[in-house]
């Protein structure tokens, strides 16, 4: 199988499906992005590991990092697999040091655990061609603009204090999405 090595490049919400989200893995080489719609909790699960933040409890992907660690198992990548009707198929290449073992994995844990591992991603040269989306530039730019705009008139009216009041009650909800916008809004005014 050719392979394409892909990167985390975010979340956001799905137009297509109610309660989802889009996880956007990208391949820079080929300018092609691959969308992978997945629930709230699995997005979340990502979403703090991406704006690293630290829940109160280790959640779930954590302590299974945490386990792995203390008996010395790494993930050595992911690969996703396969993708039919719609659904795309992930495999865990796991190692301790004397042997490997694959095992079977929904595509949005094993992001979640690549993440926390700091293991690679890989796919499909074929998966890409089937479900990849070229992305130019100027959309891409576009896009984040928009993002950056429509976040900020949600903080405007809002001050460092009360910001970071509601930043200790988001994390404290667990609601680590809206954590982690306020966490940036914080970083921008410091």
């Amino acid at each position: 199988m050719d392979r394409v090595k892909l990167n985390v490049l975010g979340l956001s919400y799905s137009q297509s499906q109610a309660g989802s989200y889009a996880l956007i893995l990208s391949n820079e080489e080929r300018n092609l992005r691959l969308p992978i719609i997945i629930g709230g909790f699995e997005a979340q699960a990502i979403a703090i590991e991406i704006e690293n933040l630290k829940p109160p409890r280790p959640l779930t992907h954590d302590l299974f990092f945490n386990f792995a660690s203390i008996y010395n198992v790494i993930l050595k990548e992911v690969e996703i697999y396969k993708l039919e009707e719609g659904v795309f198929y992930s495999v865990l290449v796991f190692y301790d040091g004397k042997s490997i073992a694959r095992i079977d994995a929904r595509t949005s844990d094993a992001v979640a655990l690549a993440l926390r591992f700091k293991a690679n991603i890989y796919t499909s040269i074929d998966i890409m061609n089937k479900a990849g989306i070229v992305m130019n530039d100027e959309e891409s730019r576009s896009k984040k603009k928009q993002k950056i705009t429509k976040k900020s008139k949600t903080f405007d009216s809002k001050s460092i204090g009360e910001l970071e009041e509601m930043l200790a009650k988001a994390i404290e909800e667990e609601n680590y999405e809206k954590a982690s916008k306020i966490r940036d809004e914080l970083n921008k005014r410091k």
